[in-house]
């Protein structure tokens, strides 16, 4: 049965009616905006998970911490008991792929339902950085440690194999994913470096292996499609960490994901050459260096790293630090450091601050800003540039993505992590690789892919929200307070503090207006006017039994629209309503 060609209209569903035997993949996240990567394989009612991880907000999003996959769809099915999730398998230990299991999975397995508990596979490093993750929020979880050695993890109808891939982790998983109406080859983000710093390439005769078996879909990264050739080797970094350290006077200060243990091993290796001690600053790569220690992956000589409280000991000459914060988050260790707010580390001039990382889409500003206050002290700052001398991506390129295509020949492909833009280029690849249109499947998160015997079509769409998230108490934001606060940032907020009579509803005096970080300033003009529109508004009301939720809205609508006809100004309004 030859699929439809439905890729210029995804959103449209194509088939309302009843598949042959079918797996139905859906992304409630990890399209368009890169993270939040969250799959769903579902056969007969039972659903395999493929990743748990969040997202960073942007400059728009005032107030939120973290942003989460739309598991809607998952809730009302534990709510109707229609499908079952059996099964979570998790590629690799980068937040946008991990760092939502404490907030979904409480979720998915409440608390005294037995019935709806499923296990959590990962490789070693990913499930040790999971189950810290889940150890910090106080959760009753763990997460399954499979080896790349171990033979295929059985899930319901689906089997796992775990294939080893080389990305800016250690640990990273491809997953070859069988189902009883066909094969997926799920190639989360990779890139084939045959010089790896850890020397652990990817597992191609596994890869191979997975082609002669037979795949009906790829289901692929494809962030770096847009990217020529293939992506640099991690091989380099070590040799010009060493270099650059030799030539700076005070202070190396080397900032990158966390999770990059590789890429830590480099610059530490390259301190003990140079004699530089090494000291870690921030509390996500202190956690990890000692999870990567722990588990063998982290490698320092004994005596080469410090405390923090010890730094004063030394030189700066003598001192590397490997510091949280390349993103410019707002209360990380380089940031503190920046702004001269962190006890125990300055910066100045001499030293050299080293950005071993890509920024993020929607980092940026925060980036930017980071950069120009590390300046402002005086001190140098490298950034990762094109050459690759500090950073090289953990994604690959358009030649890592062809490669992989032609190892799994696939019969349809279906890109993911990336931006409609990148699976643009994609599927620009795909094609000149002699692929059909019908056969490339470009999707938005929500649309359902029906996969069956040699078919594929378009089935429902689901409608995705953006879930934004307070860190701290770990509660979902609305969006009607997103909106509130982006008033209040651009507009200011405007008090109105009102008096109103209990028998009869009417104002017992002139209100008190406070306005802050408004254009308007408190006067006697917006007093007497906004008296005026109050008595007007309340006038219906007189003498009827009075409603305080309708007085205060009453207030604030009355305040907001007067405003702006008068003062063209939309702040926030607070109504304060007090009975007397």
């Amino acid at each position: 049965m030859e699929p439809k060609n439905t890729q210029n209209n995804p959103q449209n569903s194509q088939s309302t009616q009843m598949s042959p035997d079918h797996v139905s993949f859906i992304a409630l996240g990890g399209l368009e905006d890169v993270t939040r990567n969250l799959y769903v394989y579902d056969y007969k009612d039972q659903i395999l998970i493929v990743d748990c991880g969040l997202g960073f907000p942007d400059e728009t999003m005032l107030g939120v911490d973290l942003l989460l996959p739309d598991i809607t769809y998952l809730l009302d099915i534990i709510k109707t008991k229609k499908k079952k999730i059996i099964g979570m398998v998790l590629t690799h230990g980068h937040e946008d792929h991990i760092g939502g299991t404490p907030f979904i999975l409480p979720q998915l397995m409440p608390s005294g339902r037995d019935d709806l508990k499923f296990p959590v596979y990962a490789s070693p490093l990913t499930a040790a950085l999971t189950n810290a993750k889940l150890k910090e929020y106080n959760l009753p979880f763990s997460v399954n440690t499979v080896k790349f050695t171990d033979p295929e993890v059985k899930i319901g109808p689906f089997s796992v194999n775990f294939i080893h891939v080389t990305h800016s982790v250690p640990d990273s998983a491809n997953f070859f994913i069988k189902s009883p109406v066909g094969n997926f080859f799920h190639g989360s983000d990779y890139k084939f470096d045959l010089t790896p710093a850890d020397g652990q390439r990817s597992e191609f005769i596994k890869i191979n292996k997975a082609a002669e078996e037979g795949v009906l879909a790829l289901i692929s990264d494809c962030l770096g499609s847009d990217r020529p050739g293939h992506t640099k080797s991690e091989a380099n970094l070590g040799r010009n960490f060493e270099r650059a350290m030799r030539e700076v006077s005070g202070k190396f200060i080397i900032t990158t994901y966390s999770s990059n243990i590789a890429r830590l091993n480099q610059a530490i290796h390259a301190a003990e050459r140079v004699n530089r001690k090494v000291c870690f600053v921030g509390r996500s790569v202190l956690k990890v260096k000692e999870i990567g220690a722990n588990l063998g992956y982290l490698k320092i000589k004994p005596g080469t790293e410090v405390d923090m409280r010890d730094l004063s000991k030394f030189k700066s000459n003598q001192l590397m630090l490997v510091v949280a914060g390349s993103q410019g988050q707002e209360n990380s260790a380089l940031t503190r450091i920046a702004n001269g707010e962190h006890k125990d580390v300055r910066i100045g001039p001499g030293d050299a601050v080293v950005f071993s990382s890509d920024t993020i889409p929607g980092n940026e500003i925060n980036v930017n800003a980071l950069v120009d206050a590390i300046t402002k002290k005086g001190a140098r700052v490298i950034d990762s540039d094109p050459s690759g001398s500090f950073h090289v991506s953990g994604h690959g390129s358009k030649s890592d993505h062809e490669l992989l295509v032609a190892l799994t020949k696939p019969k349809y492909v279906l890109p993911i992590s990336g931006t409609y833009r990148h699976m643009g280029y994609y599927k620009t690849m795909a094609e000149d690789m002699g692929y059909e249109k019908k056969n490339i499947l470009l999707v938005e998160n929500g649309q359902e892919v029906r996969f069956g015997n040699g078919f594929a079509k378009m089935g429902n769409k689901i409608g995705i929200r953006n879930i934004y998230v307070d860190q701290v108490s770990g509660e979902e934001v609305d969006n009607f307070v997103i909106r509130d606060r982006e008033r209040l940032a651009k507009e200011g907020i405007v008090i109105v503090m009102a008096e109103i009579k209990a028998q009869d509803g009417q104002l017992a005096e002139k209100p008190i207006i406070v306005a802050r970080g408004s254009s308007l300033v408190d006067s006697k003009e917006i007093t007497d006017s906004l008296t005026s529109e109050l008595e007007k508004a309340l006038a219906p009301n007189k003498g009827r039994v009075t409603n305080w939720v309708h007085l205060r809205r009453t207030v604030s609508e009355t305040a907001q629209r007067h405003l702006f006809k008068k003062f063209r100004t939309r702040p926030l309004i607070m109504p304060v309503v007090i009975e007397v």
